[in-house]
């Protein structure tokens, strides 16, 4: 590995601490913040705002915020990533953790289709393949994709005279009872499905999100009823929103 240019480290050093506070920064702050000598982050953010990195700020003479070269660059970053590709990934570490079936979907129409998963080394596990799809109301993932959408758009996709078929007898079939569950899961932020589409599997998840904050996906832990119980659940939730932070942040989400 090569050797790390200290000038390039303390520009980029600059431009992240953009990232805190109200965007906006002045040179004093830099040289409070990084503890670097005046006249270098003189020069410094000279060359950031002849570059395009950082720009002043109309009224406020002496600071400055982001300019557009970084949005160019983040939207060409957006514009390479695979959903399917980061879910995989995130996916693995998670399964690595739990050593339970991990999976990553998205919503189509009132279905879930699965783009990534990874299997349980477990002999007992849930069967199941990437590309499957799964009505969005038997699913923790589907339940979680469900409770994100705005009301009326849920209302068009699930009305009250819906059809909602049942996998198993858990499953829920009533349009109410469904948008009762989903408002739980708003408040909560997960979503948990027990044996509404496999009678011996269990699920939990949470959203995905991209970098506009919009949820685009969820991840979910799938696990046998013979492992399952309250105090599972309750770490497979964390672990479950933990995973689905981290594939958010690998989209540009950056949170609240």
């Amino acid at each position: 590995m090569g050797r790390l240019v200290p000038a390039v480290t303390r520009a980029l050093d600059i431009l992240e601490l953009f990232l805190d506070g109200d965007g906006t920064l002045s040179a004093p702050d830099i040289v409070r913040k990084l503890q670097l000598p005046r006249t270098t982050v003189h020069e410094l953010v000279t060359t950031l705002a002849a570059r395009s990195y950082i720009v002043p700020v109309q009224g406020q003479p002496g600071r400055y915020r982001l300019g557009v070269r970084p949005y160019q660059l983040g939207s060409r970053y957006a514009e390479q990533l695979d959903l399917a590709a980061e879910g995989q990934q995130v996916a693995r570490s998670v399964a690595e953790t739990c050593d339970e079936t991990v999976h990553v979907a998205i919503l189509e129409g009132t279905d879930v289709i699965y783009i990534a998963k990874v299997d349980s080394t477990h002999a007992v596990r849930m069967v199941s393949a990437a590309g499957r799809r799964l009505p969005a109301h038997c699913t923790s993932v589907g339940k979680m994709l469900l409770a994100s959408l705005p009301d009326a758009e849920l209302a068009s996709r699930v009305p009250d005279d819906a059809d909602l078929v049942a996998m198993t007898p858990n499953s829920i079939t009533d349009p109410a009872a469904l948008r009762e569950a989903l408002a739980v899961i708003r408040e909560r932020g997960v979503a948990v499905e027990s044996r509404e589409s496999n009678p011996d599997v269990s699920c939990v998840a949470a959203p995905v999100r991209d970098r506009t904050g919009r949820v685009v996906a969820a991840l979910s832990i799938s696990v046998p009823m013979i492992r399952w119980s309250d105090e599972r659940r309750g770490e497979l939730e964390q672990l479950a929103a933990k995973g689905a932070a981290d594939l958010s942040e690998r989209l540009g989400y950056r949170g609240v």
